[in-house]
């Protein structure tokens, strides 16, 4: 074991406990398959990647992120439990801002091997963003469906506010002609909301903000671009 492992494990207070899970309890869970608060991964061996699901789930509605399970569903365990725990660890604390909180459980597949149990609670200090050593362009994530993907700079506004109180907008000519259009269109992106009110990108990304905090509006965060639908 190297010694940041050992140093890891001296500080009883920042590792792991047993869980009060049941196998059979797992089992039931893991049977549910992936979703906005579910997560499987085999191993921690590329924790770089991990920490975007946890920012994510911070970001979303908070979640729970099981390593030693396979997206097929099986549970095939950990062998090496402690460095799988400590390599995810490190990644969360060195790479994700502001500190997240988490709590890390164990549970006992076989005599041999153990799942880890990363618990996420839903952030009051959103967004929490991942910051590579080698990327000088920090990024959020946030949770959809089964999958993260990295937030726009309109939902990076929408976490950073929606916990604000007393949030106006005035209604004019702009927000007709997109309630209009999502009348008969259902859905809207940023560019389209510019092109069918002529306004600027600009004013209109602040206006869909706006209409969104106002809870007139709901975000729909896609990989490739947010939809705007009605609240």
């Amino acid at each position: 074991m190297n010694q940041g492992l050992v140093s890891y494990f001296e500080k009883t207070e920042s590792h792991s406990r047993v869980s009060g899970m049941k196998l059979k309890d797992l089992k039931s869970l893991v049977r549910q398959g992936e979703s906005i608060q579910l997560e499987f991964k085999l191993k921690a061996n590329h924790p770089e990647k991990i920490v975007r699901e946890i920012v994510a789930f911070a970001n979303t509605k908070g979640g729970i992120l099981l390593i030693g399970v396979g997206d097929d569903k099986s549970i095939p365990g950990l062998k090496f439990a402690d460095e799988e725990e400590y390599m995810l660890v490190r990644a969360i604390e060195r790479n994700c801002f502001p500190p997240i909180l988490y709590e890390i459980e164990r549970i006992n597949i076989t005599d041999e091997r153990e799942v880890l149990i990363f618990s996420i609670p839903m952030s009051l200090e959103k967004p929490h963003y991942v910051k590579l050593d080698n990327d000088d362009n920090p990024k959020a994530y946030v949770r959809v469906a089964d999958r993260s993907v990295q937030a726009s700079k309109e939902m990076k506004q929408i976490l950073r506010r929606e916990n604000e109180e007393g949030i106006q907008f005035r209604f004019g000519e702009k927000e007709k002609v997109l309630l209009t259009y999502l009348a008969e269109n259902k859905k809207i992106t940023l560019p389209e909301f510019a092109k069918v009110a002529n306004i600027p990108l600009w004013l209109a990304s602040r206006t869909l903000v706006l209409l969104v905090l106002a809870n007139v509006l709901k975000i729909q965060p896609n990989e490739l671009t947010d939809y705007y639908i009605q609240a």
